[in-house]
């Protein structure tokens, strides 16, 4: 039997990304987004309803990223799949099913600058780093010269 376990959202997120390390030191960064949408009632009257996902979980260097680059409204696209996490409350020991999107992609949808690393800011001016120069291309041909972008 086929199955697929696919999840596609386009939102903004509803609170700055909470990022974390395991005890083996491995990212985990989790958000919540919003998802607007506006249709047309059979009367003719606009209506519009709003989605909140509220467990949305990035690992390794994708967490990272979304922790330096994402805070509060930033919209993204995500892709990922749906967990069950289950778990015995400690308190009442109830055994408690969660559902999670663990996110496989993330695709940040803003202009270019709307979301500056968290550790710059505008006031603050990092001192010029000199030109890198490609190594591999000591004829002069493209490249040679040229700042690498990361």
């Amino acid at each position: 039997m086929a199955s697929l376990n696919k999840v596609f959202m386009i939102g903004n997120l509803t609170r700055d990304p909470e990022l974390r390390y395991t005890t083996s030191g491995t990212a985990v960064c989790n958000f919540s987004i919003a998802i607007g949408r506006k249709y047309k009632t059979k009367e003719g009257e606009m209506k519009e309803e709003v989605v909140f996902v509220n467990n949305i979980t990035a690992w390794a260097r994708l967490a990272e990223v979304c922790g330096e680059y994402l805070q509060k409204g930033s919209p993204v696209f995500v892709e990922g799949r749906l967990c069950l996490n289950s778990y015995e409350d400690k308190d009442s020991g109830k055994k408690i099913n969660q559902l999670r999107i663990t996110a496989e992609k993330i695709q940040f949808l803003g202009k270019k600058g709307d979301n500056p690393p968290k550790n710059q800011t505008e006031k603050e001016e990092k001192p010029a780093q000199p030109p890198v120069e490609n190594k591999e291309s000591e004829d002069g041909g493209a490249g040679a010269g040229e700042e690498v972008p990361f």
